[in-house]
């Protein structure tokens, strides 16, 4: 049997002001075509299909015409909810799903209620164990929320997780391919540092013993670095789909492609997809600032410039988008020395005087005044917001 293992899509995805789904429907139209050439029985989406709960209408039409492109192909999926998805509203539409052949889970379930979803592909049959995303509030009972403390809760969600997870095998059979899959955060994997961080730390980062042994294969979500969570584990990552933010730059991105057979270890291989607009991050000092830019004048995605620097320079992003246009983010660095921290000091608003607490700000932060041409370039900017304000 051969599946393919995708996660993490984030379709609807803005980043700096500019929508990436475009570059998402790209990605997933290389997934298309590799389904059908590579003559896949199935697809499984480990969450975080959308990148926010309410997707923009442009946003669902792409994850539904890749869904109906998938049944015309006779390959069926199922889904899951991630932390960023609407689990209510994923749950809403998954009987109109199922027209598409998408079996979409959107709460966590028990496998009596319908946590266990089998296919009967053209391999043979496929068991699939499926945990979407669970919140605390949605395990955890009011009481327990309430009354007990940070630590209790922790533990208490998750057990919850470790036995809904061991509730999901109980319809493992030696004659099916026993799939396990979830959006969660297992202890030891790498981040990518565009997560939601609140959802990777403290009660919801799980450890690895939480994940049964009895699944040939763990298909795990949420975590936007492709890696496999240890070398004893058949659980993976299979990571976002397009490099989301600077942390991802220059990572390859792609999918999971599974091959197994009931009763024996699943064989796995990485297949890459290309960027149509990939992040690159170039680090440059003030002296070969414009020789940089000029190497990368064309290149076909976006740019975070770094730029080590003794003082600030006036216009420096003028400068870095005039040779490059795709410069999303350009940040000046200076050095360690300027940048120790100083005592916070109380004072009257009334009293507040902006130009003091600029040159104060220059000082602590450079240990040098402003230049008057920098000072009046100051004055004019909050004269002007202060027009604005009122």
């Amino acid at each position: 049997m051969r599946l393919i293992h995708t996660a993490d899509w984030h379709l609807g995805r803005r980043f700096r002001g500019i929508d990436r789904t475009p570059e998402i429907a790209i990605a997933l139209e290389q997934i298309l075509q590799q389904a059908k050439a590579l003559d896949v029985d199935a697809v499984l989406v480990a969450g975080d299909i959308f990148d926010v709960p309410n997707p923009t209408a442009y946003a669902e039409r792409i994850a539904y015409q890749f869904f109906c492109n998938l049944q015309a192909a006779g390959i069926p999926a199922i889904a899951i909810a991630g932390n960023h998805d609407s689990a209510s509203r994923i749950d809403s539409i998954a009987q109109l799903l199922s027209l598409a052949g998408v079996r979409a889970l959107g709460k966590p379930r028990q496998s009596a209620d319908g946590g266990t979803i089998h296919l009967n592909t053209k391999s043979g049959k496929l068991c699939v164990g499926a945990m979407p995303f669970a919140s605390e509030q949605r395990l955890l009972d009011a009481n327990s929320l309430w009354q007990s403390d940070a630590g209790d809760r922790r533990q208490d969600y998750r057990q919850i997780v470790a036995d809904l997870l061991q509730n999901l095998t109980n319809e493992f059979r030696d004659n099916t391919v026993n799939i396990l899959m979830g959006h969660m955060s297992i202890d030891g994997a790498r981040l990518a540092k565009s997560e939601a961080s609140y959802y990777t730390r403290d009660k919801y980062l799980l450890s690895s013993q939480t994940l049964p042994p009895e699944a040939q294969y763990i298909a795990l979500g949420h975590i936007h670095i492709h890696q496999r969570v240890s070398k004893v584990s058949p659980a993976y990552y299979s990571g976002s789909l397009i490099q989301l933010d600077f942390g991802e730059a220059e990572q390859e991105k792609g999918f999971c492609l599974i091959e197994v057979e009931p009763g024996s270890p699943a064989k796995v291989e990485f297949k890459t997809v290309s960027c149509h607009k990939p992040l690159k991050v170039l680090k440059c000092n003030s002296d070969n600032l414009d020789k940089n830019l000029e190497a990368h004048q064309y290149h076909p995605g976006f740019l975070k410039v770094i730029v080590d620097l003794d003082s600030p320079q006036i216009g420096l992003a003028d400068r870095v988008r005039q040779i490059c246009s795709q410069a999303l983010l350009i940040e000046p660095r200076y050095p360690d020395a300027a940048l120790e921290t100083t005592e916070v000091i109380e004072r009257d608003r009334a009293n507040f005087d902006p130009e003091q607490e600029f040159c104060n700000y220059y000082q602590h932060r450079l240990g040098t005044t402003p230049q008057p041409t920098v000072l009046e370039e100051f004055k004019s900017l909050y004269k002007k917001l202060k027009e604005t304000v009122n």
